[in-house]
């Protein structure tokens, strides 16, 4: 997601497997960022940071993320609190609550996973439609 609550990227995996398993993939499914035209130096690639929960922290995730050059924003278990990362997480959780207007995601009536998948991306796509939307 970026700070507005666009997703990023999107897919679905088995409800048995861990979070932090996935990031990398999901990492590496984000397009290329372009920053605006006539910015100095080479336009990036990838976020400059990442906030995730604890869930997502593993020497695994980090490391990965840094070989990415991506600064991973991650509570450490039993070191850190997560309540710095609540300001950033709310935008997270309205994003799901945006998913979750429509019927078909919120519950998963489809078996087949490709057909979940399509009404994931559409309602992304809609999200994404409203925020372009709603720009000034």
């Amino acid at each position: 997601m970026e700070r507005r609550g666009a997703p990023l990227a999107v897919f679905s995996t088995a409800a048995n497997v861990n979070e932090g398993t996935v990031l990398i993939r999901l990492v590496d499914a984000v397009r290329p960022v372009h920053g605006p035209a006539g910015r100095p130096g080479r336009p990036r690639k990838r976020p400059a940071k990442l906030h995730a929960d604890k869930a997502y922290s593993s020497r695994a995730n980090r490391a990965a993320l840094q070989r990415r050059h991506i600064t991973p924003r991650i509570a450490r278990p039993r070191v850190e609190s997560s309540d710095r990362l609540g300001r950033h997480r709310w935008v997270v959780e309205r994003t799901i609550a945006w998913l979750h207007r429509h019927r078909r995601l919120l519950v998963r009536y489809e078996r087949r996973a490709d057909i979940h998948q399509a009404f994931l991306s559409l309602g992304c796509a809609l999200i994404c439609w409203r925020l372009l939307q709603a720009q000034p």
